[in-house]
């Protein structure tokens, strides 16, 4: 099984990436870090986009663990900007057969901001086909979910 975990957050190596390791602990991985990449806003056509590779990545991983951090009451832009790419180049129900896990954590989020986090990634599997296998907050919960896996 391919394993593809994308890290939304700037720190490599971060609690983020932390839950990451407690939920696939065991399983062999490729990490992908967005802040390795240069993804354009949605709407933009400036050199350099490195979207398709990205997409690509996705698109061979069987699981697809996307991770970020709370910022600013929600998921991290660079998150965000990849979900928004996907309108247009993915078709709707073009990664079924996938299943995505979501890892959301920082310092003291309300209940609402992880509710919406959450809503957020449920939508964004269920429109291009995935499974949506489920959100850990912290590394407790990331070892429930990886029985998931």
């Amino acid at each position: 099984m391919k394993i593809l975990f994308i890290n939304g957050s700037p720190e490599q190596n971060g609690n983020t990436a932390a839950l990451a390791k407690e939920l696939l602990k065991g399983k062999e991985y490729e990490t992908l870090n967005l802040t390795d990449y240069r993804i354009n806003t949605y709407g933009q056509e400036l050199p350099g986009d490195q979207f398709g590779e990205v997409l690509t990545k996705i698109k061979e991983a069987e699981t697809i663990v996307i991770g970020s951090p709370v910022y600013w009451h929600n998921i991290s832009g660079a998150v965000r900007t990849l979900l928004d790419r996907f309108y247009g180049p993915v078709s709707q129900g073009e990664l079924s057969g996938r299943k995505l896990f979501f890892l959301f954590q920082g310092a003291a989020p309300e209940k609402w901001m992880l509710e919406a986090g959450e809503y957020t990634m449920n939508r964004f599997a269920s429109l291009y086909g995935m499974t949506y296998m489920g959100m850990a907050k912290n590394r407790s919960e990331a070892k429930v979910l990886s029985e998931k896996l």
